[in-house]
């Protein structure tokens, strides 16, 4: 059985393989470096993080210093092709195993981020469009199993924004003079003003008011007249008003806008009532179900979209994947955009939870991977630079990626990766120290 041990912390770390009837093996992984080693029987790893004294000697790390263990099987047969390893909650790190063949597997450790608030640690001068945003495809679509639901009942909008989701996908329809949520023609029961406060309260929260959220908006009905008036004037009756949104058609800096929520309207008018008309970044054009994508301009930024969501069959996931996930690599300067929505439906048999979770026991031939288990794949191979284009490399993961339950697969979601390629390879770019 061969391990590889990808150290994609910063740090170097000391690796202890321990086993029932072979001597302890240690070594040592450096900082952004892997190490294959070769073992039978080893069932447990041990990291701590590795010191050097003053003369440059290596010495023993305290084992009682922010140990890491991991207890897994090397023999994985049919497992799963990913799967995030368990460690302590309070450890410094997490730790994902990547089925590289039947007989090599690859522990990806990464350093623990804190998914609610890890855009303070990104520089003001970052241009938005140079982020990995994690977001959510019809964020409040927790309702109307099988076709209208997109979103575990569980995953509150609080719960969503603490997990590192960034940009929300808010479709409303008018009710009674009101705004509420919809997919489609399914009510999704949550009213646009406890939207409004639920986003207030998070970014006035002292830990996480240093973060931005990006809001599309998206009118379920046709009164587009009335529709534009009642946003406004319901984000002016919310907490912080008008104040808190930036309504510019541009995309900013992360300075610019932490604190506040950008708008992406999705909805027709001209901006009439609206203060110099502004109502957010507008695209002009939003093709249906277009396969190959398509692009559209935000003042001199070039914004690239991927909104193929109704395919023909689950036969059609790979496929899905691959489009949805080539526009987040393609190569590009940080003033440019890529909107990628990973969520996808096939009616009647492949409807969006079995399209995003996927269906039956696929690790052993029976049944399908979804979309989401499948981009966590893509994301662990990229961070172990098994693709042809490395995460650090010229061709980095970037833009806006809207996904259909976003927790699954169950334990493991996709959304830590997606939060840690913003700092993978970005030292060369503006904003980035």
């Amino acid at each position: 059985m061969h391990l590889t041990i990808s150290n994609q912390t910063q740090e170097d770390l000391r690796c202890t393989l321990r086993g029932a009837s072979q001597e302890d093996h240690a070594f040592l992984v450096r900082a952004h470096s892997k190490r294959i080693s070769f073992s039978q029987k080893c069932s447990l790893l041990e990291v701590s993080r590795h010191t050097w004294d003053n003369a440059n000697k290596e010495h023993e790390a305290n084992p009682g210093t922010n140990p890491v263990s991991v207890t897994m099987r090397l023999d994985f047969g049919a497992a799963a092709r990913w799967k995030l390893v368990k460690v302590p909650a309070d450890s410094e790190w997490v730790v994902y195993r990547n089925k590289l063949s039947r007989k090599h597997h690859c522990l990806l450790i990464f350093p623990r981020r804190d998914t609610s608030c890890f855009l303070s640690l990104v520089h003001d001068a970052a241009p938005l469009s140079s982020l990995m945003l994690p977001g959510t495809h019809d964020t409040m679509a927790f309702y109307g199993w099988p076709i209208a639901q997109c979103q575990s009942p569980s995953t509150s909008l609080e719960r969503q924004l603490h997990s590192g989701i960034r940009v929300l996908d808010i479709r409303l329809a008018i009710v009674d003079s009101h705004l509420i949520s919809y997919h489609g023609i399914y009510p999704e029961r949550a009213l646009f003003a406890e939207i409004l406060s639920t986003v207030h309260t998070f970014l006035t929260t002292p830990s996480t008011s240093g973060e931005t959220i990006v809001m599309s908006i998206k009118q379920e009905d046709s009164d587009t007249h009335h529709f534009s008036k009642l946003v406004r004037q319901e984000i002016v009756a919310s907490p912080g008003g008008l104040g808190m949104w930036y309504l510019e058609n541009r995309l900013p800096t992360l300075g610019e806008v932490r604190g506040k929520v950008v708008m992406f309207s999705r909805f027709g008018g001209n901006g009439d009532g609206w203060d110099n008309a502004a109502i957010g970044i507008h695209p002009p054009v939003w093709p249906d179900n277009d396969r190959n994508g398509f692009i559209w301009n935000c003042q001199d930024a070039l914004v690239q979209t991927h909104d193929w969501y109704a395919i023909p069959s689950f036969l059609s996931i790979p496929e899905k994947v691959a489009l949805s996930t080539n526009i987040l690599i393609a190569s590009h300067d940080s003033s440019s955009l890529s909107i990628s929505f990973l969520s996808a439906l096939s009616i009647p048999l492949a409807l969006p939870p079995t399209m995003a979770r996927g269906l039956g026991w696929p690790q052993w031939g029976i049944g399908f991977e979804g979309v989401n288990a499948r981009v966590g794949k893509w994301l662990l191979d990229r961070f172990d630079g098994r693709e042809e284009s490395d995460v650090d490399g010229k061709s980095r993961i970037s833009g806006w990626a809207l996904m259909d339950f976003y927790e699954d697969p169950i334990g493991q979601s996709v959304v830590p990766l997606l939060v840690e390629c913003n700092f993978r390879g970005r030292k060369c770019e503006k904003g980035w120290a």
